[in-house]
């Protein structure tokens, strides 16, 4: 039987404000234990919360950016279980009337594109943090992220493999930084990923039982502790079995899930509107005013590279994973004047190797733009061939000099006077007369071997497209 993994994922997505969704406490990352919980964040008696505005600005704005409605009227609710980490007993969350309803997300696999509904975003606070490993046999209990605010977007049960699942939360992911509404940092926790997955026979339109995987953060493990589930659900069925509703944990050592506790449903939380918040009433100025402050959004740009600069869907997706590196290339291209699949190409190989290997980020390259972008200038003019652009590039990047007085210190000025290198090739032909005769008798790949003479001769100066043509013009005549 062949068999259809249905998958949806829920992302909670850690707010970019300076203090927490109700109350002022800070919510810097990385402070001593328990700094940073006011008496609103501990649940203390007689506490009232309010909310913040700026969450609420930033769900208003991933909600159009996702072509989503945005509710004119949303209620928080409480969420009601006990866990050792959730101060009040409860969490604040938004559950019928969220602010965000609908939306999707376009996502691109294996050369296909897929837009992916998205049923809602809506607001809540995070709860803090359990602590095992320090207290040997006990457990500390970290506050400081209790009430940071949180948008959790829950997609549609569209998504059909790992590798979709895997490609909606990149695409999810870049589209939060895009709008500089998280830092996006999963190894702070800032973008965490629930996901929930059902297997069911080809052709059938009843979902199966679903299992969730709880706070998987990184892009990697998503993958896999899905395909594991998946290949797990499908042994349990064929074997006759049935799946339990549950929640699952993803070990990573072990690549495998394991069984946590029993699935709970909307009724277990006991959910009704909190007495302490009136409902959140925005009106269309506001929404209208969010609009406006809406960047260019990754898949639009996505599309104007593609179009504008004639780039490969390959080339113009690496070139707008970020907007920082987006911004990075236009300003290449346009200082440069030079053709943009260039540009793309030292942007992507040379600036982004360099960049990985140094395990650096776009806004830290050592060299910017504009200094790229003379690069171009000197390749394309003929100063400098690719080769000994590469070299020069090398060396902008460990000392930050300027391109041109880095050709004229280390003498990297190509040579294209054609009697200079004419010259050349005579002496490389005279001292090879049993390769050319080789090359004649019908062994072509001689040719190469010619031209790395020549270009060895000249210290890799020379200018290729010359050499190649001289080159050819000489052992036709003789």
């Amino acid at each position: 039987m062949e068999w259809e993994a249905v998958i949806g994922l829920e992302i909670h997505v850690q707010l970019l404000t300076k203090s927490k969704i109700f109350s002022g406490a800070s919510t810097a990352y990385g402070a001593l234990p328990n700094t940073q919980a006011c008496a609103i964040d501990l649940g203390m008696p007689g506490t009232l919360p309010v909310l913040n505005r700026e969450a609420v600005r930033m769900a208003v704005k991933f909600g159009l950016a996702v072509n989503a409605e945005i509710a004119k009227r949303s209620v928080f609710a409480r969420k009601n279980y006990f866990y050792p980490d959730l101060p009040k007993g409860y969490q604040i969350s938004q559950y019928e009337l969220p602010i965000v309803r609908g939306g999707y997300l376009t996502i691109r696999v294996d050369g296909r594109e897929r837009r992916i509904g998205i049923t809602r975003a809506h607001l809540e606070e995070d709860a803090g943090k359990s602590l095992h490993e320090d207290f040997h046999g006990l457990t500390g209990i970290d506050l400081n992220r209790a009430g940071t605010p949180l948008l959790e977007i829950v997609s549609e049960p569209d998504l059909r493999s790992p590798k979709e699942a895997l490609a909606y939360m990149k695409a999810l992911h870049q589209l939060v930084v895009y709008l500089g509404i998280c830092d996006g940092n999963l190894q702070e926790g800032s973008f965490r990923c629930d996901a929930n997955v059902s297997v069911r026979p080809k052709g059938e339109i009843k979902f199966g039982t679903r299992t969730e995987i709880k706070n998987v953060n990184s892009f990697r493990f998503v993958e896999r502790a899905l395909s594991y589930e998946i290949a797990r659900q499908i042994e349990i069925l064929e074997a006759g079995g049935q799946i339990v509703q549950e929640t699952r944990l993803y070990d990573a050592d072990l690549d495998q899930t394991r069984s946590m506790r029993s699935k709970e449903e909307a009724m277990d939380y006991r959910y009704f509107p909190d007495p302490d918040l009136l409902p959140l009433v925005l009106d269309q100025a506001f929404i209208e005013a969010v609009r406006q402050e809406l960047p260019e959004l990754p898949e639009a740009k996505y599309r104007r590279f593609c179009e504008q600069y004639g780039l490969k869907p390959y080339d113009a997706e690496v070139l707008t994973a970020s907007s920082a590196l987006a911004d990075y290339y236009e300003r290449v291209v346009q200082d440069s004047a030079c053709d943009p699949k260039l540009c793309a190409n030292w942007v992507m190989v040379e600036l982004i190797g360099a960049l990985n290997k140094e395990n650096r980020e776009i806004t830290q390259s050592p060299v910017s733009a504009p200094q790229l972008a003379k690069l171009m200038q000197r390749i394309a003019d003929g100063t400098l061939s690719g080769k000994l652009g590469k070299q020069v590039f090398e060396l902008m990047w460990q000392t930050g000099k300027d391109v041109d007085a880095l050709i004229e210190e280390e003498g990297f000025k190509q040579i294209t006077d054609q009697g200079a290198i004419e010259q050349v090739i005579d002496q490389v032909l005279a001292s090879h007369p049993k390769e050319i005769a080789d090359y004649r008798a019908g062994k072509e790949k001689l040719f190469g071997f010619f031209v790395g003479q020549v270009m060895k001769a000249t210290a890799g100066k020379a200018n290729p497209q010359q050499v190649n043509a001289l080159l050819k013009a000489k052992l036709k005549s003789q």
